[in-house]
């Protein structure tokens, strides 16, 4: 054997040996690709129920939403109307109530000051009488 056929006999065993340390790496990789496959297929059978299961759920709550938009709705609008009937109120029985207060007030102050007149003139009277007296009393004596 000459040296060129054991240099490519050399060449062929590293060739065979680096093939050989690269197989166990890619069959692992392969192994390894293997299971992330079989896992992504569980994992897509599992949702899928989960899912669906998610879209129902969300098509509930839509339709909850729905009447709660409604019932918000409604009560915009019994609110609008109290608020409407407050005014007509306020409008149609205030004027009127504001009259009867201010008219008892009167009533209430104009007899407070006649009796305070009543009793001031009593009180004159008195002060006369009790004059009058004094001098026939003087003109008696």
């Amino acid at each position: 054997m000459s040296a060129g056929e054991w240099a490519g006999l050399i060449a062929a065993l590293a060739l065979v040996l680096l093939v050989a340390l690269l197989a166990v790496p890619l069959l692992k990789l392969g192994r390894t690709l293997d299971e992330t496959t079989l896992t992504i297929r569980q994992v897509r059978e599992q949702s899928q129920p989960i899912l669906g299961q998610a879209q129902t759920t969300i098509a509930q709550v839509n339709s909850n939403l729905e009447r709660v938009d409604d019932i918000t709705g409604n009560a915009a609008n019994v609110s609008s109307n109290v608020a409407a009937l407050t005014s007509v109120v306020a409008a149609t029985v205030g004027s009127p109530l504001i009259k009867v207060a201010a008219f008892s007030y009167g009533v209430r102050s104009a007899t407070r000051k006649r009796r305070e007149g009543q009793a001031i003139a009593e009180a004159a009277a008195r002060d006369k009488a009790d004059r009058r007296a004094r001098r026939a009393a003087r003109r008696a004596a």
